[in-house]
């Protein structure tokens, strides 16, 4: 493993050429707000560890022109994005640039034993293709709640098998990196505010909707993650008192009433009733309904699931609405699975976002889809690796 910096200096250093790519040791004073000597030692230590290299002499500032710096380009990162039936992992450079990604089809369900072999195996074969010999971190997201301190799961409750899994010490001992684990909406958060719609905002709220719904708040350009790594569990906000039973225990989650699951089981269940249309049909074909049938026949303009998304939407909007009064953000991005639902499901949000919350909040408030998709996730897992392997021991 690369040495990390030994202190604020050069950990400020690397940050900025990760999140704004080569500068001028002239340049990095400037942010760094340090004298040109001071910080020429500093950059000096920092080569020695071989995360920094140079890069080529920097434009003329009068006088001597002196050579750029960037991040060495060798350095390697793995970003894992867990989902409840799919998983993403890419190797990015130390900017984070995705440079190869993998997704395939997983069940949670079936414990992090089988699920960290697929992984493993998939960050095995982006090695393979000549990716990465090794990796200085992994960063991985999982749907559920975490100690991040521990890095451990938290009784997540589409999770069977996983509450208390030392995820972070087993996929140490097997990458031989540092690991670091969190909410995968957090990281679908960080992702959005490094190469997403988030990066100029310092203050906003991403809602990821898959299987379940979780929400990444970003406050002061840091993520929130509250006293024990339970904020943003949105997904388990009551909007029912005598709705459906969750998975949580509770009844009448916004998770039980709109997510991935919810809208396949709401869409099946109407069509065994007897209503005939796009999703009658596709049900006949394949047997069984997803989100993304349902978004695909709105698409083909079939009522029921124009409808199912409506109401799931004004929903979702209801809860965001309440999101927006408490903390005001100046941004709210919708991603995840289930935004393939599109432009119908936002403007239900917004509809209900921009009736319920005050003016003062949404006067100037955008509310949109998220730009990365699948990689939102990865390169939030990278950006938490390199948080921590670019900080001071």
């Amino acid at each position: 493993m690369t040495a990390g910096p030994t202190n604020a200096h050069q950990a400020l250093v690397l940050k900025l050429l990760r999140d704004s790519g080569p500068n001028s040791r002239a340049g990095l004073g400037e942010l760094v707000d340090l004298s040109r000597s001071k910080l020429a030692i500093e950059v000096d230590r920092l080569m020695e560890t071989g995360l920094v290299v140079n890069d080529g002499l920097a434009a003329s500032r009068g006088g001597r022109r002196s050579h750029n710096v960037r991040l060495a380009p060798e350095l390697r990162f793995l970003g894992v994005d867990i989902g409840a039936t799919s998983a993403d992992v890419a190797v990015t450079n130390a900017q984070l640039e995705v440079l190869g990604h993998l997704s395939q089809p997983i069940d949670v369900g079936a414990g992090p034993v089988v699920v960290f072999e697929q992984v493993l195996d998939m960050a095995a074969k982006l090695r393979a293709a000549g990716l990465a010999e090794g990796f200085a971190g992994a960063g991985v997201g999982i749907p559920g709640p975490v100690r991040s301190s521990e890095g451990v799961p938290v009784a997540p409750p589409i999770m069977p098998g996983w509450d208390g899994f030392p995820v972070r010490q087993a996929l140490s001992q097997d990458l031989a990196c540092p690991v670091m684990v969190d909410n995968d909406a957090n990281l679908m958060a960080l992702g959005e505010q490094h190469a997403g719609v988030a990066r100029s905002v310092k203050d906003f709220v991403c809602v990821k909707i898959g299987t379940g719904i979780g929400c990444g708040i970003v406050v002061g350009g840091q993520v929130y993650r509250g006293v024990t790594g339970s904020a943003g569990d949105i997904g388990h906000i009551q909007v029912d008192a005598e709705g459906h039973p969750c998975a949580c225990g509770s009844r009448g989650c916004l998770e039980a009433h709109f997510s991935g699951a919810a809208l396949a089981r709401d869409a099946r269940a109407a069509v065994e009733s007897g209503y005939s249309g796009e999703l009658a049909d596709r049900l006949a074909v394949s047997g069984t309904l997803t989100a993304a049938d349902v978004a695909d026949a709105a698409a083909a303009g079939d009522t029921l699931a124009g409808e199912l998304i409506r109401k799931g939407g004004d929903l979702l909007g209801q809860v965001i609405a309440g999101l927006v009064s408490f903390l005001n953000p100046g941004l709210v991005v919708v991603g995840g699975g289930v935004t393939g639902l599109g432009h119908g499901l936002l403007a239900a949000i917004r509809t209900q976002v921009y009736r319920r919350s005050p003016p003062l909040a949404t006067g100037n408030l955008p509310i949109v889809l998220s730009e990365l998709g699948s990689q939102a996730g990865v390169i939030g897992a990278a950006r938490l690796i390199t948080d921590r392997v670019f900080s001071p021991a």
